[in-house]
């Protein structure tokens, strides 16, 4: 009796140790991408100064990283871009695949705010240029656009008479501006994203929700709270669309977003165990 109890406990556990090992060697890979948004619309609470990233040697390093995406051979790409205008992706996708983007930006957009954006974010300077070299047929946009006004964030610190948590937030706006500006003067593109990138960086961008912000407000007061709150809701809702979108087939798939949305997008991976991170320098 002793003999077959310890036999059907050394085959449990062989069979949760083969379930564990197949269930691992089976995960699917995710590149992790976190970018600065190279059309710089400056519409975050860090004031940041213009990199060229059309200049010939910027060019030069997002041909690399293009590259290097495609030899990662994605089924999918996931880009900041509102979920809910997806025809809108496809059909610049469709022209950039056939050489006529440029034509068409140039024409309908050069006289407008938007020239800028479409001529230079990352989407269509990266996630189109990766696409099309890896031959997909669709880049997927999952942003969700949530409303989160920094200036109601500060109302409640100033109302709370949270000084020294005003000073604190002043501080690091003005730091990382200037850190941040330094380095867009002094190293090249794909070092500036290999930056953003570090475990350092990214602990840095989400601590800040959570070490000032989340501390905005009276006790009667969760303005910082919900602010935090709903920057994590709009993340999910974007990490819902990987999960919702990758099939079981898709064997690599790429995420190329902000780089704070990378820093939660790690995050939630980490806890659904269900991809195998890849990092842009591990494919370098």
């Amino acid at each position: 009796m002793m003999m077959k109890t310890t036999t059907t406990i050394l085959f449990t556990i062989l069979c949760v140790s083969l379930f564990q090992f197949t269930a691992s060697a089976q995960k699917q890979e995710v590149l992790l991408i976190g970018t600065f948004h190279f059309a710089n619309p400056n519409l975050d609470a860090i004031k940041t100064e213009r990199f060229d990233v059309l200049a010939a040697k910027p060019q030069q390093e997002l041909e690399n990283i293009a590259e290097k995406i495609k030899a990662f051979n994605p089924d999918q790409i996931f880009v900041e871009w509102p979920e809910n205008k997806q025809a809108g992706l496809d059909s610049l996708y469709q022209m950039y695949k056939a050489g006529t983007y440029n034509q068409y930006i140039n024409t309908k957009y050069q006289h407008t705010k938007q020239f800028a954006s479409f001529k230079e974010d990352e989407t269509f300077q990266l996630a189109f240029r990766a696409g099309k070299k890896a031959n997909l047929k669709t880049i997927y946009g999952i942003d969700y656009n949530i409303d989160m006004p920094f200036d109601t964030v500060m109302n409640a610190i100033q109302s709370a008479k949270q000084t020294q948590l005003k000073n604190e937030i002043d501080s690091v706006i003005q730091t990382n501006g200037a850190a941040t500006n330094h380095k867009r003067k002094t190293m090249g593109l794909t070092d500036l994203i290999l930056d953003l990138n570090t475990e350092a960086s990214r602990n840095q961008n989400a601590g800040f929700y959570l070490q000032s912000i989340n501390r905005a407000g009276s006790r009667e007061n969760f303005a910082g709270a919900y602010s935090v709150s709903e920057w994590y809701r709009r993340n999910l809702y974007m990490y819902a669309l990987v999960q919702k979108i990758t099939q079981p087939a898709d064997k690599r798939i790429v995420i190329l977003l902000g780089a704070g949305h990378i820093s939660l997008i790690k995050q939630f991976i980490a806890l659904e165990n269900r991809f195998k991170i890849v990092e842009l320098k591990d494919i370098l």
